[in-house]
C-alpha cells in the first residue's frame, strides 16, 4: 500500500509540474531548470503568441525550411537576372552601355526595396508575414513576365539568340515589360532581407549551443542563395542564350511558388518576434529632444541620464542598452529636467525625455554609417559580374570543341568558389585562426579581407582584357580567339571575395542593430548592394561621356574590341584600394554594442500561467 501510494504521489507530482505547477516543486534551482530546458530564453514566441518551446519550434528543422526556400527563391530570381543584360540587347536591341546601366539600375532597385520590406517587417507585419506578402509579388511579377514574353516580346519565335535579333517593340510591350521586371524587383527586395533575418530569430541566442548554430545560418544562407544560383546560370542560361527565353521564365515562376509553398509548410515550426512599432518616431524624438536641450551641460559619467526602471526597456520586447561616451550631443534627449513631465499623470513627455536606450539606438545607427559607406564600392565590384563580365566574356571564345559555353554561366564558377571559401573558412581558417587568438576574425576583419580580394578580382580582370584585346580584330566585331576560361581567376576571386565580405556583413548588421531594426540592419547590406549598382552605373556613364570623342568611341563602346575595357577595371581597382584604406579607419574606431538583459522577461507568476496555457 506504502509504495502504491507513494506512486499516485509521484505521478501527481508529475502532472503538476508538466502543467506549470512549480509551487510544489522543492527547489528554485529545480524550477529555474526545467524552464530553461523548455522555453527559448529570448523572448521569441510561436505563431499564438505564447512563448516558444525549444523542442517545438524553431532550430535547424525551422531553418532547412528557409534554407531551401531561399534556394528556390534565388534560382527564381537568377533566372531573370542574370541573362537580362542579353535579354536587352538581343530581344529589346539595347546597345551594350545602355543595356549595362538598366541591369544595374534594376539591380539597384531590387536591393533599395529591401528598405520597404525592413519597414514594414520591423514596424508592423512582422518578418513571417511581411515575407510571405512579398513571396506572393514576386511570383506575380515572374508570371507576367512569362507570359508577356510569350505573347509579345520574343517574336518571332526562337528569336534572342546570338545570331537573331528580336523585332521591333511597342511603347506598351516595352511598359509591360518593365512592369514585370519591377514587380520582380519590389518582391524579391521586400523578401530579401527578412528571410535572412527570419531564419536568425530560429536559433536562441541566449542559449551557447543554438547562438553558435545562428552564426553557422549566415554562412549556410549565403551557400543556398549561391547554390540556388547555380541551376539559373548554367542549365536556365543555356536554354535562355539559345533564345527559349519564355521556357527560362516560367521555370524560374515555377521555382518561385514551390518556394512560396514551402515557406508556408514550415509554419507551425516557426519562431517569431513581435515587431517593435515605427523606429521613425523614436528617432525623431530623440533629435529634437537633444535639440530643445542643447544648452544643457552633460556629465562624463551620465549618472542624470533617465531610463526605465528594472527590466522594462522604451522599445517593445527589447533589450536594454548601456550609456556610452560617442556621440554625446544626443545625450541631452535623455537629460531629466522639470519641465519634462506633466503635472496630472506624471508621464513624461517623449519629446522631450527620451531613455538611454532610445538615444543608444540611435547611436547604433550612426556608428553603422560609416562601415555601411564603406562597403558601398565593394559592390561596385561585385555587380560587374552581372553585366561587363558578362559582355566582355560574349566578346571572346566561347567554344570548347562543339560545346559552346554562354557567356553568363561563367558566375557558376563565383558560386563554386563561394561553396569552396565557405567550407574553408568554416573547417580550416576559422579553427586556426582560433587557435592563435581566442575570438577568430571578427566580422569587421573578414569584411577588410574582402576588400583586399575583391581589388585583386579587377586586377585579374583587367588583365585578361588586355590578353583578350591582343587576341581580337580591332575593325570587326568578332569575339576574341582568348577562351572565356581566362575568365574563371576572376570570377573566383569574387566568390572568396563574397565570403568574407557579404556574410561577414550579415552578421555584423543583424548582431549590431538594435532589436526594433532586426530587419533594418539585414536591409543595410543589400541597399549597400543597391547603392553600389547606382554607383556603377554612374561611373559608366561618366566614363563613357569622358573617354567618348569623334575620333575614339570611349572606354566601353558597343564593339569591345574598339573599347578599353581593361582599363575600367584598373580604375575601379584603384578606388577599391582607397576605399579600403578608409574603410579600416572607421573599422578601428568602431566598437561593438552591448546589450543588458532582455526586456520581456516575465515574472514568476507570469512563467506559471503560461505554462498552464501551453
Amino acid at each position: 500500500m506504502a509504495n502504491s501510494n507513494d506512486s499516485k504521489g509521484a505521478k501527481n507530482l508529475q502532472q503538476e509540474v508538466q502543467i506549470g505547477g512549480f509551487e510544489d516543486m522543492k527547489s528554485r534551482e529545480g524550477k529555474e531548470v526545467l524552464e530553461e530546458e523548455e522555453y527559448t530564453l529570448d523572448g521569441s514566441v510561436n505563431r499564438h503568441g505564447r512563448p516558444a518551446i525549444k523542442g517545438t519550434s524553431g532550430g535547424w528543422e525551422a531553418g532547412i525550411f528557409l534554407l531551401v526556400n531561399q534556394g528556390l527563391a534565388t534560382l527564381a530570381f537568377f533566372g531573370v537576372g542574370v541573362n537580362l543584360v542579353l535579354f536587352l540587347t538581343r530581344v529589346l536591341q539595347q546597345d551594350n552601355a545602355n543595356a549595362a546601366n538598366n541591369v544595374s539600375k534594376w539591380t539597384g532597385t531590387v536591393y533599395l526595396f529591401s528598405l520597404v520590406g525592413a519597414f514594414v517587417s520591423d514596424s508592423y507585419w512582422g518578418r513571417y508575414k511581411t515575407c510571405a506578402i512579398f513571396q506572393a509579388i514576386f511570383v506575380l511579377g515572374l508570371v507576367m513576365l512569362s507570359i508577356s514574353s510569350y505573347l509579345f516580346l520574343v517574336k518571332p519565335s526562337g528569336c534572342g539568340d546570338r545570331f537573331s535579333l528580336c523585332g521591333p517593340h511597342s511603347n506598351l510591350e516595352i511598359g509591360v515589360f518593365y512592369m514585370a521586371i519591377y514587380l520582380i524587383a519590389l518582391g524579391n527586395g521586400g523578401y530579401q532581407p527578412n528571410i535572412a533575418t527570419f531564419g536568425a530569430d530560429q536559433f536562441d541566442e541566449e542559449d551557447p549551443k543554438e547562438g553558435h548554430s545562428k552564426v553557422a545560418f549566415f554562412s549556410y544562407f549565403y551557400l543556398s542563395l549561391n547554390l540556388g544560383s547555380l541551376f539559373s546560370n548554367t542549365i536556365l542560361g543555356y536554354f535562355q542564350d539559345g533564345g527559349m527565353w519564355t521556357l527560362g521564365f516560367w521555370a524560374s515562376a515555377g521555382s518561385a511558388f514551390m518556394a512560396l509553398v514551402l515557406f508556408l509548410g514550415g509554419t507551425p515550426r516557426y519562431r517569431h518576434f513581435k515587431p517593435a512599432g515605427n523606429p521613425f518616431p523614436r528617432v525623431c524624438q530623440v533629435v529634437i529632444a537633444a535639440m530643445n536641450k542643447w544648452r544643457l551641460e552633460v556629465s562624463p559619467s551620465g549618472d542624470e541620464l533617465y531610463e526605465v526602471e528594472g527590466k522594462k526597456c522604451a522599445v517593445s520586447g527589447g533589450k536594454k542598452i548601456p550609456h556610452t561616451q560617442e556621440f554625446r550631443f544626443l545625450d541631452r534627449a535623455a537629460v531629466f529636467t522639470p519641465e519634462d513631465f506633466t503635472h496630472e499623470k506624471n508621464v513624461h513627455n517623449p519629446w522631450r525625455l527620451c531613455t538611454i536606450t532610445q538615444v543608444e539606438e540611435v547611436k547604433c545607427i550612426m556608428r553603422l554609417l560609416p562601415i555601411w559607406l564603406c562597403t558601398i564600392m565593394y559592390s561596385v565590384v561585385f555587380t560587374q559580374m552581372a553585366s561587363l563580365f558578362v559582355e566582355q566574356g560574349a566578346a571572346m571564345k566561347t567554344t570548347i570543341s562543339n560545346f559552346r559555353i554562354p557567356a553568363s554561366s561563367m558566375s557558376s564558377f563565383d558560386i563554386l568558389s563561394v561553396a569552396a571559401f565557405i567550407f574553408i573558412y568554416r573547417r580550416f581558417l576559422n579553427p586556426l585562426v582560433s587557435r592563435l587568438r581566442k575570438r577568430g576574425l571578427t566580422e569587421l576583419e573578414r569584411m577588410g579581407i574582402g576588400l583586399i580580394i575583391a581589388v585583386m578580382a579587377m586586377l585579374s580582370a583587367g588583365t585578361v582584357e588586355i590578353y583578350r584585346l591582343q587576341y581580337a580584330c580591332v575593325d570587326c566585331k568578332h569575339p576574341s580567339s582568348l577562351t572565356i576560361l581566362w575568365q574563371i581567376p576572376q570570377y573566383a576571386l569574387v566568390g572568396a571575395s563574397e565570403v568574407f565580405m557579404y556574410v561577414g556583413q550579415l552578421e555584423f548588421f543583424n548582431g549590431q542593430a538594435p532589436d526594433g531594426l532586426k530587419s533594418f540592419g539585414s536591409a543595410l547590406c543589400m541597399t549597400s548592394i543597391s547603392l553600389g549598382n547606382y554607383v556603377s552605373s554612374l561611373l559608366v556613364t561618366l566614363i563613357m561621356k569622358i573617354t567618348t570623342t569623334n575620333d575614339r568611341p570611349g572606354w566601353i563602346p558597343g564593339n569591345l574590341n574598339e573599347g578599353h575595357l581593361h582599363k575600367f577595371y584598373f580604375f575601379l581597382a584603384a578606388l577599391t584600394s582607397i576605399d579600403f584604406v578608409v574603410y579600416v579607419a572607421c573599422a578601428k574606431r568602431y566598437r561593438n554594442i552591448k546589450f543588458e538583459e532582455r526586456s520581456d522577461v516575465v515574472d514568476d507568476g507570469e512563467e506559471e500561467e503560461m505554462s498552464v496555457q501551453v
